[in-house]
């Protein structure tokens, strides 16, 4: 019986050990990160494209530049609240640095080593540039600090455990940067960039499994809204359930104007997402038109 308690345990340090290596955070070097400064003229349209806005400006402010957070998101797996990004040193992101940054945005890792739930979409914003990420982080250095901690999250065991995250990492993360897609033009291909980059539509038009990852099956063939009310629409060019009837001048006015073919406007979320891209360019826009045609056509889930 001693020995076999014995071997109980040395089994589970061996897994404890295991799991310890397997889920350890992945993050950049500072030889990743380019020589010469963000430019913040590039990080403000960055900034745009990527939506930060959306989800850190206070709930129900009008000024979408103090990036105080609060927004929350419920889940299966908990409620989660969007955190204060403004430079705020204490409150805020002010003290960190571009690799700190970095690694935030494009490997979900905390300054102190931990892992970010995947509410924040690096899943997607995995696929940018890593040019883009340092002119975002240049920009967001310009942005008034905001003072006030945004409230924590409300994650029940065990999904409060960050480490076990590392796991869900080696399912859903690779690491990356995107890669234009054999047959789609140069248009097509930056439309993909912005779409499955950035643009992050994915984390909310393409359906998730049973443990939280994006089914890329299904891309962007509608989903669970993630503010937890209703559900996010089919984007695909199908017929039926998709937007298979809009033309891409369509897809790029309802972009710019928040106004469907139909006259309806767009509302919820994606009127805050329309304020991000209103402030593309026209040919940015058209060329997220130009790739939306381009995605398999699925009906809804």
């Amino acid at each position: 019986m001693r020995k076999f308690i014995i071997a109980l345990i040395v089994l589970a340090l061996a897994g404890l050990a295991l799991f310890w290596w397997l889920s350890a955070p992945e993050t950049l070097s500072a030889s990743d990160i380019p020589a010469a400064d963000g430019d913040v003229r590039k990080g403000e349209y960055v900034f745009y494209m990527a939506g930060c806005a959306s989800c850190h400006a206070a709930p129900g402010s009008d000024d979408k530049l103090s990036l105080a957070g609060g927004m929350e998101f419920v889940t299966q797996f908990g409620t989660f609240r969007a955190p204060n990004i403004s430079p705020d040193p204490d409150a805020g992101i002010g003290g960190w640095s571009t690799l700190q940054f970095a690694n935030a945005v494009l490997r979900g890792v905390s300054p102190g080593g931990e892992h970010y739930y995947p509410a924040f979409p690096y899943a997607s914003y995995q696929r940018m540039t890593i040019e883009d990420v340092v002119d975002l982080k240049a920009f967001m250095d310009t942005l008034p600090p905001v003072a006030v901690a945004a409230p924590g999250h409300d994650i029940p065991f065990p999904f409060n455990v960050r480490r076990g995250l590392g796991l869900w990492k080696l399912l859903y993360i690779d690491r990356k940067t995107f890669l234009p897609f054999y047959g789609l033009s140069t248009e097509e291909n930056r439309g993909a960039y912005l779409v499955e980059g950035p643009g992050h539509c994915n984390e909310c038009h393409t359906p998730r499994d049973v443990f939280g990852g994006l089914d890329y099956t299904r891309r962007l063939s509608g989903a669970a809204n993630p503010d937890g009310k209703g559900r996010v629409p089919n984007i695909t060019p199908d017929d039926g359930d998709g937007i298979g009837s809009w033309s891409r001048d369509e897809i790029a006015y309802a972009l710019e104007s928040g106004f469907t073919p139909e006259f309806d406007s767009f509302g919820g979320s994606m009127a805050r997402v329309v304020a991000n891209t209103s402030k593309l360019t026209p040919e940015d826009r058209n060329a997220i038109a130009a790739y939306l045609k381009k995605v398999k056509p699925l009906p809804d889930n």
